[in-house]
């Protein structure tokens, strides 16, 4: 099969590899849709990541499909179900699962190799976090269902208020879908660098959109925006340290600061330790997903209440990834629906 493998820093290469052949309790899947992710550009650029991956390895983690093949001991499932499967599952049986704490799992499954033909899932996650797509959903938006597993997580560690003002910094896909789950109650202030970008987060619900490059004063416009105080609940989501900074000094006394972007290794921020006592502030770090919030978010995307297509610019085909992986770095496009049967260069639609 055609398949993606990352070597190394903006090292992907397409190379034909074995079609995958399931074991006991594993299925393996035709990739019908995968989505591009700010992970995956995280990854590329960065060249490795510290918990997901080893290079060289097949790349890409969201992918919905059809089953193919199906390992022994597999009951539930059968060949032509159409399913999406987490990047993940946790073990159910350590200290922190027993704690019902799955995101910090040290045994965690991980699976990546959605950029290709064929997808093996494992068993674990088979067995606790591969979801059967309801009929009608199109596999394009069911692939967006592990990332917003991630946002819907983050969300519920933030404690956030009915008609709590929030402040999201970062217009990537995850910052734009932070905005339309909060937008169902909250009143939501986003600031990105990218105009079209912060189009989308009005249209997902954002209340105030602002473009740090032509209002660089983050904090003093949300004190404005707040009577003088600051921010309920801060989602930083760019992985940059000097935001993770930015962040804290938007909020108001007693309020929550998620620093969900993960920053790259070995970096380090500086806090004003009076702020953070005098001002009981909550600076918290939340990472990845859990399976309740796997099942939420595909019961939210099947819900059509929120239109998520919305951060799809294109459908390519999966010749075309690198050049994709250079409009993302570009901020041309959000995400990107990475169809494998797609002919070359044809796209279906160009948002």
């Amino acid at each position: 099969m055609l398949a993606a493998l990352l070597y190394g820093q903006e090292d992907l290469r397409l190379e034909q590899v074995a079609d995958p052949t399931p074991t006991t309790g594993e299925v393996v899947i035709q990739v019908g849709v995968a989505t591009t992710c700010g992970t995956d550009l995280k990854v590329w650029r960065r060249g490795g990541h510290a918990k997901m991956l080893q290079l060289p390895t097949l790349f890409g983690h969201e992918a919905a499909g059809e089953i193919v093949a199906v390992g022994s001991g597999v009951t539930n499932w059968q060949v032509g179900d159409r399913i999406v499967a987490n990047n993940s599952a946790p073990c159910m049986k350590c200290f922190f699962c027993q704690r019902q704490e799955y995101s910090l799992c040290p045994n965690i499954t991980w699976n990546n190799g959605t950029f290709a033909e064929y997808l093996k899932i494992p068993a674990a996650i088979v067995q606790h976090n591969m979801l059967r797509v309801p009929d009608g959903l199109p596999l394009s938006l069911a692939s967006m269902t592990e990332p917003l597993a991630c946002v819907l997580h983050g969300v519920a560690r933030s404690h956030v208020q009915p008609h709590d003002r929030v402040v999201v910094l970062g217009d990537g896909a995850i910052g734009l879908m932070f905005v339309a789950v909060l937008a169902q109650t909250s009143e939501v202030i986003l600031w990105g660098g990218n105009d079209h970008r912060l189009k989308v987060g009005q249209e997902l619900g954002a209340t105030h959109t602002f473009n740090y490059h032509h209002i660089p004063d983050i904090p003093g416009v949300v004190k404005e925006l707040t009577h003088g105080w600051g921010a309920d609940v801060v989602i930083e989501a760019t992985g940059v340290p000097t935001v993770w900074e930015t962040a804290i000094t938007c909020a108001r006394p007693g309020a929550t600061v998620n620093l969900f972007g993960g920053c790259p290794r070995d970096t380090t921020i500086t806090v004003d330790t009076e702020k953070l006592h005098y001002s009981e502030l909550t600076l918290k770090g939340v990472f990845h997903n859990t399976p309740e919030y796997v099942r939420a978010a595909l019961s939210l995307i099947a819900s059509g209440k929120i239109p998520f297509e919305l951060l799809i610019s294109q459908e390519r085909s999966l010749q075309d990834l690198e050049q994709v992986f250079y409009q993302m770095k570009a901020r041309e496009v959000i995400k990107v629906a990475i169809i494998p049967g797609l002919p070359q260069d044809k796209r279906i639609f160009d948002r």
